[in-house]
């Protein structure tokens, strides 16, 4: 009779496969919990104690790192040789091979936790039976994923294909890379002190090395251009995080693409920034509005109207669960996508009127914990901590300059400049450089981006927004101003308020036109390019 190894921290389904081996001529060998559960259940199964001679040791600490176990795993069935070694010991054969890990992952996100309760977390023997069973994949089947277990049974029933086989050997090795991982990350934020080992406050170090666990989420149609293949991915890392746009449940429309799920990511960074309603319009991964609003309607539709011509076809991100209202002025313009952190109930029938419009749900908490992001070169790999405007977090006061800003004019911006200031600085971080942009307290008015200059991005503006249009605004820049011809384009235009790093060697002069022109201006000694 075929034997089965069953040994799993995550016990979903294992009684119904066990059951399923069963009825299929397996006998079950199993350990400890696991014994029990199938036991309990009244199957019939093999202690692993009695197949290796030895009892548990150590609270289970040493189980199955035994001969008898991997021997039987490990022997080539067409070697005589490695045939009759097993037998002249007295054991068998081990024909699949069912695992699941101890659950580090799930213990590392508590950053609580003692480097002493992790360490109990790291699974010796699972990895080992995986990776011995998934070596010798053309004879052992091997199990890591509850999900499959119903693909299993129906694949022994018909006897498992080689491509099956070697299908579930790739998922195992997958896995104890994955895990390997994940424990290597979290070691590398303990250090030891007087105390003892003690982990960083800051979980998001930048590592000596790198490895990421990337799972396909699917194939997409095309990249940004047809000629070019694509696919998406998603990266488990040590906290087990499952949000994001890794995670994002696709509720109708059309198959998503490369470039709305880089839009859908332009607008979910954008409006995260806020936590008072808000709504992004991206095109092109720059917003051509952004607003708030005390209804979550409200924002959308100030950020719509801000370029209502660039909003045909765009991407929409809210920070709302979307509601009818919404949803109905959604579903009045050529909207593209749309990423929202959920869905009403009564706004899913308006916005499926519009059922080529993609409609995608995220966990957006997840998304904010993600601390470092990657970004791939010719050869190369970019790590960085995610750019926030953390600066912005509280309002800004006329009485209450924010710590490392100075207002470096003649005139100090009034209360009201200093609300536009920050939701003009909150919403520049998320256009691409040269970026400049107007706004008022609550919606974008213009915004020049991506400019080869800073004063053509000035121009790009005034050019959207047409003349008069920018009276009475704020003005951001993401980084300074070189010389003072962009804010001689911005006096023209009427903005009374300007916000930026400074840092330029010809800072005097750029103040100098701002005095010229009446305008407040302040230097945040921060900048926030986006490339």
């Amino acid at each position: 009779m075929p034997r089965a190894l069953l040994s799993v921290s995550n016990k979903a389904g294992i009684v119904d496969l066990g059951r399923g081996l069963i009825a299929r001529g397996f006998t079950l060998v199993s350990t400890g919990g696991t014994r029990r559960a199938l036991a309990d259940a009244g199957l019939a199964v093999t202690s692993v104690s009695e197949v290796t001679g030895f009892p548990e040791m150590m609270d289970g600490r040493v189980k199955t790192l035994h001969p008898g176990l991997h021997g039987g795993i490990l022997a080539r069935r067409d070697r005589p040789e490695d045939r009759a070694a097993l037998a002249s010991h007295g054991f068998d054969l081990i024909d699949l091979v069912v695992v699941n890990l101890y659950p580090f992952v799930e213990a590392a996100s508590n950053l609580a936790a003692p480097l002493s309760a992790l360490t109990e977390e790291i699974d010796i023997g699972g990895p080992s039976l995986l990776r011995a069973a998934a070596k010798n994949f053309r004879d052992v089947l091997v199990v890591v994923d509850p999900a499959d277990y119903p693909r299993v049974l129906d694949e022994i029933t018909a006897r498992p294909s080689p491509a099956f086989r070697f299908e579930m050997a790739r998922k195992a090795f997958a896995h104890t890379a994955a895990y390997d991982a994940a424990i290597a990350d979290t070691l590398a934020s303990f250090d030891l002190r007087e105390a003892g080992f003690e982990r960083r406050a800051r979980t998001h170090e930048l590592p000596a090395s790198l490895t990421l666990h990337l799972l396909k989420v699917g194939d997409l149609r095309y990249g940004e251009n047809p000629h070019q293949r694509s696919a998406w991915y998603v990266e488990r890392d040590a906290r087990g995080l499952v949000g994001g746009l890794g995670h994002a449940l696709l509720l109708q429309g059309k198959e998503l693409s490369y470039t709305n799920l880089l839009d859908l990511d332009a607008a979910a960074r954008l409006v995260l920034e806020f936590d008072e309603p808000a709504a992004a319009v991206i095109k092109h991964t720059n917003p051509c509005g952004a607003a708030t609003g005390a209804t979550l309607a409200e924002a959308y539709v100030q950020a719509r109207d801000a370029d209502s011509l660039s909003a045909f076809g765009s991407a929409v991100g809210v920070n709302r669960p979307l509601d009818a209202a919404t949803a109905e002025a959604i579903a009045s313009a050529r909207v593209d996508a749309l990423i929202a952190p959920a869905v009403g109930e009564d706004a899913r029938p308006i916005l499926a009127r519009r059922h080529a419009m993609r409609v995608v749900v995220a966990n957006f908490d997840a998304t904010l914990a993600a601390g470092i992001e990657w970004r791939s070169l010719l050869g190369a790999v970019l790590a960085q901590e995610r750019d926030r405007t953390v600066e912005a977090d509280r309002p800004w006061a006329a009485d209450q300059v924010p710590e490392g800003f100075r207002v470096v004019t003649k005139r100090r911006p009034t209360s009201d400049e200093w609300a536009a200031l920050r939701f003009a600085w909150r919403v520049c971080a998320h256009v691409k450089s040269n970026a400049v942009v107007f706004t008022d307290a609550r919606r974008t008015r213009a915004i020049g981006a991506g400019q080869m200059s800073r004063v053509d991005a000035v121009r790009a503006a005034l050019m959207k927004a047409g003349p008069g249009a920018l009276k009475g605004a704020a003005v951001a820049s993401d980084a300074f101003f070189p010389f003072r011809d962009g804010l001689d384009e911005v006096g023209s235009s009427g903005a009374t308020a300007v916000i930026q790093p400074g840092g330029s060697v010809r800072d005097s002069e750029v103040i100098e036109s701002a005095d010229e022109h009446g305008i407040a201006m302040v230097f945040t000694g921060r900048r926030h390019f986006r490339h």
